[in-house]
């Protein structure tokens, strides 16, 4: 009967619709909860459970449009075609620019509407083309043989959460409007850092209630509380015996009981197919229907993948109530009427935004802002840089001609990507440029790359790692016979480093590294390079932290320049000739060597990160060179501010990027310091600012075992760098 009176409903609504009449879901005037529950009692069970998948059909009958909610903006909307590319989120972690950030993905939310309209107007919201980016990703960047790290804002969780807030508040635009830009996700929840190779086995044990809290889960909380954000992703692997897409810990008790979060849980591509399948968790065998019960029973709302199809079939044999469907996919609808998704389009604000701004000029004069202001200067011995521009230069490498090693992971497809060869060559004219690509970025290895990628998962062409070229050349010292300065361009590349990759490189394996060195193709030609007697500047890209003990021996000046988005040569030429002068500062410690790593699969965090090791890093947290030189005055604290006179005593105009850092004087077994505050501030040469930051200790407070600001003392140490070398400190009392 039940069922009778379904088809019923919607056989009536069907000729409603024909008719021209309006049903509440239908009126714009009402709020998307009243507009939700009136949809969802006019659903069948099969129409639910289809509209809780990510490609989630149309209903004609309904006017339900088809809609997929797989759509992609890390660094700029992506794996659509024509886009701007923004760099890679750790290059823009090292802008330090929480303000800029904000611009940039304020951009990446107008060019995804474009692609929405566009493709609403055509044959509808395909994947990519969606309103509800599945970015940022703002895991705590645990150990730099990640492949993901690239993905992140480092390994810090402030940081991480400032950076976080300007990705999250400029995709979802403003929400005094009727509908929201985009929604935002945060991703990946939690406690999610690799192994690729083991994230569908990998399961988290024996966490203390600290480093959970401290560190896996501060942004998350943080941005839950601090922004509107939308979505959250929940991870592959598990975490205390439950995978985290099936943890009522986390996903009820912790995101939504503790911290209020009333937003949509989405869970990571094929993750539920995880809980039902042999080699991955398998805690229902060859049970689509119980792993999706438990999936949803636990607080998931929707599914990438294919298991959750069997919650009819879950429903019907009475393992889960049809409530609790009803209960997810109220979250489901909600976002979907927030988004104006449901509605004429010549109704929502967003569809008036013009098409030609996908890719402008403007928008490429951001990317090339942005790019410049993630250049991280590790190394200027005897000041080799900046370079003059009546030079003969040698630039040699695997990275210098490579378009696509700009682009990173998760990327879009430029008008024009400039690679490091043009931007030097547009700088002294190509006739005063030597190339040879030198040597290949790395050396096969046959017994790695065992691992296969997940369905779903679907990389860009671009980035599969595929049989090397034959371009390296035999070392020839005469190629730089009469050149006045050589430029090794090399490092990593999203052919090596990324998600769940097919690889087969020497020290590579699925996507992670088995070893933090530069891959000895490079190390030894670099060798050769320094034997030559001539300037080495070794210009370095990578999504990661490289161990570059020896390169730093070998090479009079090391320019850190990630992975730069379309506009990265450029602006890497302009900080090499000095048309600007570098500010990037470490998102991540660069160690010294391998050695200085934990195991891989501990997640414990002693010996991880700026802020529990204790050995020497070769390039600390925060780290920058400039050419110029900033000094520190004595610093003031009253009501949460710390003031700060900083004084540009070069004579070159710069940014300095002021950190503040905090350690709570009776907390002997917590983190060496903290940051808790920073900004980027431009002084011009010859003068002194007083820099302002608010900030609060909210540190874990062991008695508590919560993050707060407790009573007591504290040591307050600012400057341009984690390493105490280079910082000054005052006691308080807070």
């Amino acid at each position: 009967m039940k069922t009778l009176l379904r088809l019923s409903a919607v056989a009536v609504a069907l000729m409603a619709i024909s008719c021209g009449e309006t049903y509440p879901y239908q009126d714009r005037s009402l709020s998307p909860e009243e507009r939700t529950e009136d949809l969802l009692g006019r659903l069948t069970l099969e129409q639910k459970v289809s509209l809780m998948s990510y490609d989630s059909p149309a209903i004609p009958e309904l006017g339900i449009q088809q809609y997929n909610w797989w759509n992609e903006a890390l660094h700029g909307s992506a794996r659509n075609g024509l886009a701007t590319v923004f760099p890679q989120a750790i290059s823009m972690a090292a802008s330090w620019d929480d303000e800029l950030l904000l611009d940039v993905f304020d951009v990446a939310s107008t060019e995804q509407r474009i692609k929405f309209n566009t493709a609403r107007a055509g044959e509808g919201a395909t994947q990519y083309n969606g309103l509800t980016v599945w970015t940022p990703n703002i895991n705590i960047f645990r150990d730099p043989r990640w492949g993901r790290g690239q993905e992140t804002y480092g390994e810090d969780p402030y940081l991480m959460t400032v950076m976080g807030r300007s990705v999250v508040n400029g995709l979802q635009g403003d929400t005094d409007e009727k509908y929201d830009k985009l929604h935002a996700c945060l991703k990946h929840f939690a406690i999610h850092s690799g192994p690729e190779y083991e994230r569908h086995i990998f399961n988290v044990e024996d966490l203390s209630w600290r480093d959970l809290n401290e560190t896996y889960l501060y942004a998350f909380e943080q941005l839950i509380k601090t922004t509107d954000v939308q979505e959250v992703m929940c991870a592959y692997n598990a975490y205390e015996g439950k995978p985290c897409c099936g943890s009522d810990k986390l996903l009820i008790k912790i995101l939504r009981e503790q911290w209020g979060f009333d937003g949509l849980v989405v869970t990571d591509c094929w993750a539920v197919r995880d809980f039902h399948t042999e080699g991955c968790h398998n805690i229902f065998p060859n049970d689509p229907a119980s792993a999706s019960a438990m999936s949803v029973r636990s607080g998931a709302d929707l599914e990438c993948g294919n298991s959750y199809p069997a919650l009819v079939e879950a429903v019907k044999n009475g393992i889960i109530p049809e409530e609790e469907l009803d209960r997810a996919l109220r979250r489901v609808l909600k976002a979907r009427f927030e988004l104006g998704e449901m509605d004429p389009q010549n109704k929502v604000k967003w569809s008036k935004i013009p098409s030609d701004l996908l890719a402008c000029d403007e928008h490429h004069e951001l990317s090339l802002k942005m790019a410049r202001e993630t250049m991280t200067l590790l190394q200027n011995n005897n000041a080799v840089l900046p370079l003059g521009r009546d030079i003969r230069v040698a630039v040699v490498g695997p990275n210098a001609a490579d378009s696509l090693v700009m682009w990173g992971n998760y990327n879009g497809i430029p008008r024009k990507t400039t690679t490091v060869l043009e931007g030097i060559q547009a700088k002294v004219g190509a006739e005063n440029v030597v190339y040879a690509k030198g040597c290949e970025i790395a050396a096969f290895a046959t017994d790695a790359g065992q691992y296969s990628e997940t369905e779903g998962n679907q990389h860009d062409a671009s980035v599969i790692a595929g049989a090397e070229g034959s371009g390296a050349e035999a070392f020839d010292p005469q190629t730089f016979a009469d050149v006045d300065v050589i430029i090794y361009v090399g490092g990593l590349s999203p052919k090596l480093e990324g998600e769940e990759m097919k690889v087969d490189y020497k020290g590579f394996k699925g996507g992670d590294r088995t070893s933090i060195e530069l891959p000895e193709t490079q190390r030894e030609y670099i060798a050769k390079l320094a034997g030559l007697d001539k300037p080495l500047v070794f210009v370095h890209l990578s999504g990661s932290a490289v161990a570059l003990a020896p390169e730093a021996e070998n090479c009079d000046a090391i320019l850190q320049a990630w992975y730069g988005g379309q506009a990265g040569g450029e602006a890497v030429a302009d900080v090499l000739f000095g048309d600007y002068n570098p500010a990037g500062r470490l998102p991540v410690t660069f160690y010294a060597s391998d050695a200085d790593l934990p195991h891989f699969n501990d997640y414990n965090m002693e010996g991880h990160t700026y802020r529990y090791f204790k050995g020497q890093p070769l390039f600390p947290f925060g780290h920058g060179l400039s050419y110029t030189t900033f000094e520190y005055g004595q610093a003031q604290v009253a009501d949460g501010v710390i003031t700060i006179p900083v004084t540009n005593a070069g004579a070159m105009d710069g940014d300095e990027v002021v950190q503040v850092y905090v350690k709570a004087v009776a907390d002997v077994d917590g983190p060496i310091k903290s940051l808790r505050g920073f900004e980027r501030v431009n002084i011009k040469a010859g003068e002194t600012v007083s820099v302002e930051i608010p900030f609060k200790a909210d540190l874990f407070n062991p008695a508590t075992g919560k993050m707060e600001q407790a009573s007591g003392e504290y040591i307050i140490y600012y400057g341009g760098t984690s390493d105490e070398a280079g910082l000054k400190q005052i006691t308080v009392t807070l």
